[in-house]
Order: structure tokens, then C-alpha cells, then sequence
């Protein structure tokens, strides 16, 4: 069976740790160890978020003044070469020695006219005083907007189009190997409007969930795993009558509303694949991996109940 899974955050730091090199490489870690019986008996796509990464490179960069800081899309390059190598070093020290592993550097092409470039809502890097918001908004045009207290950076998160390594991504999935790819969403490219077929980086932060939605369905895969910090999608999340849901339908999903900064994404990733596949889509704790892949664990979506 081919699987995309898509790593959330907390496979590579837990709210509240340090982003250490050290507290990073034993979350992964522990993820590899869920993960290597699966990468063993399935072919295997890895997706992954790197919010935090950006982040701390971001503040590491505006700690030094002697030149203007990366651009968001070079910053989510780099993230994927790091985050990509670790998992490759943990889940090869798991896996039959053979087994090749191979991290892509995804570029994710996305429309210049996407209506999120008009209302940017991804918060990105760190909290400012109002005053310090102000001057940044001044000297480089950025978008800010507050964040409880205080004041941070938005960009826009337009929708994924188009995913440029589809091609040897799928070449390495038929010569066995398990692909590390689309990293935090992908690195956010479009084509120059001014320029013909001119492909530019921009300033942007792609969904993570729904970029491996479109990966799932582009290297045809016969699952699409979610793995979160939680069991499954709940409702009534945090209220004395929570309850999670086992088999859905994408219908019956449709009817519910999910926080929009948090499990929105997901269920709707998750909704999409199923629509435009008819195969299934997971969502659960990367605790359960191998139940969620044999289906009795986790929400798992179908258009029909077994």
C-alpha cells in the first residue's frame, strides 16, 4: 500500500520545549521508531511541518544586522534540508540497511491572484510592541496584526497548486524509496506575472495539511495519514461531553465546524482527498500509526462505512 503520512509539528517539538538540536533529534526519534514498521511493509511519503523552525531562524537572522534578513521561502528551504536529514538519519538507523531514503526539496507553485494575498492571515516570526510593529511596517511593508497582547507579522497562505518534484518524487517511490518531501507546506513559488514563465519565491506560508493532500493525490496514494497530537478528530473538544469520531463519511464531517487555526485544516485535507479519490483518509496520534493504517484507530474518512 502507498501512504502519505503528514508529520504534524509535535513529531519534531512539543509545545513549551526548547528548540534545541537535541530536543528535535529525540522527537524524531521516537516518530522514526512509529514509523519504521510501516515504512516496512508499505511504500512510505513523509510530509512535515517546520512553524517553529522558520521561526527560530527568523529571530537568529534579526539578531544579526550586517545584512537584510532570508526571505521566507529560502528559510523554508533550509528547513526541509534539516528536518529532512534528521529523519533520514533516525529512520534509517531503523530500517533494513538497503532501504533508500531521499529527501526532495519541494518547490509548491501557487496563484499570484489566490485572494489570500489580499487578507494575509499566517502569523510568522516573533511578537513586537506596537511601536516596533509600526517602524518594521515603515521600513519593509510588512502586514502585522495583534496576537493577544501584543503585535505580529502576517503573510498570506494561498492554496497549493501545482507540486514541481511530483516527477522524481514518484521515481523514487518505484525504486523502493521512502520520500521525505513538501516540507511546512512546500516552498511557496510563483510564476512572475510580469515576467512569462518566470518563477519566483514569495513571501508566504503554504497549509501544510493541504499540500500533502495534493501530494497524496498526486503520487496516487492509497492512504493519507494526518498524524497529530490527538487520538482523532473530537466534538465538542474540551467540554465534559467530548467525543471522538471513529468512521465518517466526508458528508457527515462537512456538518460539523472545526477551529480554523488548528483541526480546520485537517479535516478539511482530509475531506478533499476522499472526494477526489474515493480511498481513505486518517486522522490520529502518530502514537497509533500502524492501527490508523489498518484502520482501527484514529478517524479515519471513506465514503462508506465499513
Amino acid at each position: 500500500m502507498r501512504i502519505v503520512v503528514a508529520l504534524g509539528g509535535n513529531a519534531l517539538l512539543k509545545r513549551g520545549e526548547p528548540m534545541t538540536h537535541d530536543v528535535q533529534r529525540a522527537n524524531i526519534r521516537v516518530a522514526a521508531q512509529a514509523l519504521a514498521p510501516v515504512a516496512e511493509e508499505n511504500e512510505l511519503v513523509l510530509a512535515h511541518g517546520n512553524g517553529p523552525q522558520v521561526g527560530l531562524l527568523a529571530l537568529q537572522a534579526s539578531a544579526y544586522k550586517e545584512v537584510e534578513a532570508y526571505p521566507l521561502d529560502v528559510l523554508g528551504a533550509q528547513t526541509e534540508g534539516m528536518i529532512g536529514y534528521m529523519i533520514e538519519q533516525e529512520l534509517g538507523n531503523l530500517l533494513p540497511f538497503e532501504t533508500p531514503l531521499a529527501t526532495i526539496l519541494t518547490m509548491v507553485e501557487v496563484d499570484p491572484h489566490d485572494p489570500a494575498f489580499q487578507n494575509p492571515t499566517k502569523f510568522v516570526g516573533p511578537v513586537y510592541e506596537l511601536d516596533e510593529a509600526e517602524q518594521l511596517k515603515a521600513e519593509k511593508g510588512w502586514v502585522f496584526k495583534q496576537d493577544g497582547a501584543r503585535w505580529r507579522r502576517v503573510v498570506p497562505s494561498p492554496q497549493p497548486k501545482r507540486i514541481f518534484q511530483i516527477q522524481p518524487i514518484k521515481w523514487l517511490l518505484e525504486k523502493g524509496a521512502v520520500v521525505i518531501c513538501t516540507g511546512g507546506g512546500g516552498i511557496p513559488t510563483m510564476y512572475d506575472p510580469a515576467r512569462q514563465r518566470w518563477l519566483t519565491g514569495i513571501e508566504a506560508v503554504i497549509d501544510k495539511d493541504l499540500a500533502s493532500e495534493l501530494l497524496a493525490i498526486e503520487v496516487n496514494a492509497d492512504l493519507f495519514v494526518i498524524a497529530t497530537d490527538v487520538r482523532g478528530v473530537y466534538l465538542d473538544w474540551g467540554k465534559p461531553e467530548q467525543r471522538m469520531l471513529g468512521w465518517v463519511t466526508p458528508e457527515e464531517l462537512k456538518t460539523h465546524q472545526f477551529p480554523a487555526g488548528s483541526m480546520g485544516p485537517k479535516v478539511q485535507a482530509a475531506i478533499q482527498f476522499v472526494e477526489q479519490t474515493g480511498k481513505r483518509a486518517a486522522i490520529g496520534s502518530l502514537e497509533e500509526i500502524e492501527q490508523i493504517v489498518a484502520g482501527t484507530a484514529g478517524t479515519n474518512v471513506a465514503t462508506a462505512i465499513p
